[in-house]
């Protein structure tokens, strides 16, 4: 047989059946990113639900854009 021969004839045989139709595949990866997409949208604002730490925080730094405390410039 020739190389080619031997291709064709392989090539009509399944090498690896698939649990489940490949559509399945891409629906799953789907839902796993938006399920991380929620836990990220969940945390949203986070820092603003303590309103006493939220004061400290603009107290003591510099919201401005100007150097902060340790002398490093933006």
């Amino acid at each position: 047989m020739s190389v080619t021969t031997s291709a064709i004839v392989l090539a009509d045989e399944v090498v690896n059946q698939l649990p489940f139709p490949g559509f399945f595949f891409g629906l799953i990866a789907f839902v796993i990113f938006m399920s991380f997409g929620l836990v990220m949208w969940s945390y949203r604002d986070v820092a603003n639900r303590h309103p006493k730490k939220s004061a400290e925080f603009a107290q003591t730094h510099d919201l401005h854009g100007h150097g902060d405390r340790t002398g490093a410039d933006h």
